[in-house]
């Protein structure tokens, strides 16, 4: 209660001081939300109070909205460029990406060493806007800036598949940042245990972090706030419109949170500046190895050794995803078998929901979720390629339409829902339905077992969960339809959640991650859509059956498909 508390605290005091900063072009009011508004706690913390143009929003559902050519362009800053005077520089990163989640008190002195930018959910060297921020404060204060990503046991002991893509991953940003003159600092632990005594040894200046809207990652960003005494940002560097900006709620569908985001995306998405070489002499500070300005030697291999010594054996590395930020700039774009071809793209509107068709789909989603790619970075490269290729308009207007509201649309779910994961998140329709039939007779019922191993009567479910297993992907037609014979063939909806997440995070590259949550909810659960005919088990929850995938493709085709690959241990994609 008094973590709540405080962090609401920190919420309404943010609001106070900041004003019309956290919203551009929209008043704040500092609120305190009450349980007699009938929201869930701990969201009630994270409500930003923004008013809302209704006149805006109005007029945009009037007219589709397009996206053009000069989004990205140098003329998308608008708003924010004329807020600056003429004798103060164009900021790099807008101030409203950022919010601050500890200030530096009175009674205490500001440090006098580096800006530190705390890497998690974003583990890039470019197009990352919490770096660039605290490159930017660094330069402002004759700073240094440094980059310290703290490694747990959360990530140790996950599949090998998954923690072995984010070390790999860790491993090309320190080779990135050393050209650009940053130290890169790895530390094992806690990060609740190991920032504070690292940031009080190295006399820190500010502390920087990405956004994230899960439940363990707020934990620990909210509990290293009570404990620091430097001023703290966290930037949403995940988002092309930031997580607060688009709404102060948490939005029922697509269609609600839609026109917020596209009235902001003028502002927003622009060209991301170019990461430079940092012009600072770390050799005028003395110390041994462990100072902010050397780094203690960090033993990659010894890591990755520690990874499948406590990690999931049963999950092993694939092959078809090669990790790192240079391998996920060549899947957009550059090469032969890059998404943004007309080979690929051009085939996306049409065939990106027909599972037999699996590079129809961009199939970045792993590099989306280490962060290793910036969705910002593909939206603004689609949109130029749209520019290049007319024919592939429509494929880029849908494409986008995915990667950027209804991902957004996910964090923005996770954000303002503490029950994010649970039946009990859902809409109060879904939760009666879902009650009123959880005691239907099943005709077929599976243990925990037998779903994960793929032993059910249903060759296309079975199909679908060893592609998971196998790949760690599952084409996005067939995640619905998995998700919901789960629903089917479970002894109630919280059983079938459970484990959805479970094989979700468990296997898929992309597990644990909110589009992963909200997927299955939306299965499950009927989040972020509307009440159907009523039938037995499912209520008013939307229906998916065996039939209904053999009308929209061969599903024989797909099933030999998955069989072949599985044996051969080679991916669609895999020559």
């Amino acid at each position: 209660m008094l973590r709540a508390a405080a962090r609401s605290s920190r919420v309404i005091a943010y609001c106070s001081t900041r004003g019309a900063r956290l919203v551009p072009d929209q008043a704040l009011r500092a609120v305190v939300v009450t349980r007699s508004l009938g929201l869930i706690p701990g969201a009630q913390q994270r409500r930003h109070a923004a008013s809302t143009n209704a006149s805006a929003l109005a007029r945009s559902k009037k007219a589709a909205f397009e996206w053009r050519e000069d989004y990205g362009g140098e003329d998308t800053f608008g708003a924010a460029a004329s807020e600056m005077t003429e004798s103060k520089p164009k900021r790099a990163v807008h101030k409203s990406r950022w919010r601050e989640l500890r200030r530096e008190g009175a009674d205490s002195a500001s440090g006098t060493g580096p800006v530190v930018y705390l890497c998690d959910r974003d583990q890039r060297t470019q197009d990352n806007w919490a770096l660039l921020h605290a490159s930017e404060v660094a330069q402002t204060k004759g700073r240094a800036v440094v980059v310290l990503f703290v490694v747990s046991d959360a990530h140790l002991v996950l599949g090998h598949r998954h923690s072995h893509f984010m070390i790999k991953g860790l491993r090309e940003m320190q080779e990135s940042l050393s050209e650009l003159n940053i130290p890169f600092h790895l530390a094992r632990g806690d990060p609740i245990s190991v920032v504070p005594d690292l940031l009080r040894s190295w006399d820190a200046s500010l502390l920087v972090t990405d956004f994230s809207p899960l439940r363990e990652a707020r934990e620990w960003r909210d509990g290293l706030a009570e404990k620091i005494s430097v001023t703290y940002h966290e930037v949403d560097a995940h988002n092309v419109v930031p997580i607060w900006v688009t709404s102060n709620k948490q939005e029922y569908a697509a269609r609600t949170i839609r026109s917020k985001i596209h009235r902001n995306i003028p502002q927003y998405l622009r060209p991301i500046p170019k990461l430079r070489k940092q012009d600072y002499d770390f050799s005028r500070h003395g110390g041994g190895e462990g100072t902010f300005a050397r780094p203690a030697p960090t033993d990659w291999d010894g890591l990755l050794a520690l990874a499948v010594e406590k990690g999931q054996a049963d999950v092993p590395e694939v092959s078809w995803c090669e990790p790192g930020e240079r391998a996920a700039l060549r899947s957009l774009k550059g090469e032969d078998g890059s998404f943004l071809t007309k080979r690929r793209m051009n085939k996306y509107d049409e065939l990106r929901n027909n599972p037999n068709n699996p590079a129809a789909l961009s199939n970045l989603s792993p590099y989306l979720h280490f962060g290793q790619l910036s969705a910002q970075r593909c939206a603004i490269e689609a949109i130029a390629f749209k520019k290049a290729n007319s024919s592939a308009s429509k494929s880029v207007d849908n494409y986008l339409e995915e990667l950027v509201v209804r991902r957004e649309l996910s964090d923005n779910f996770c954000f303002y829902n503490d029950l994010y994961d649970s039946v009990k998140g859902a809409a109060s329709w879904a939760q009666e339905t879902l009650q009123a039939h959880a005691s239907d007779k099943r005709e077929y019922v599976y243990n925990k077992q037998e779903l994960e191993e793929g032993r059910t009567h249903d060759d296309l479910w079975n199909a679908a969960q060893k592609e998971l297993t196998t790949f760690g992907k599952m084409h996005g037609f067939m995640r619905m339809y998995w998700a919901k014979k789960i629903l089917e063939w479970t002894s109630s909806p919280e059983e079938a959640l459970e484990w959805a997440i479970y094989l979700n995070d468990k296997y898929s590259l992309d597990g644990r991650d909110p589009n992963g949550f909200v997927g299955c909810m939306w299965s499950i659960c009927g989040i972020h859509d509307q009440g159907w005919r009523e039938r037995e088990v499912f209520g008013k929850i939307r229906y998916m059956n065996y039939n209904g995938c053999k009308r929209k493709f061969d599903v024989d085709a797909y099933v030999q498909r998955i069989r072949r690959e599985c044996k051969q241990a080679r991916y669609f994609n895999e020559k």
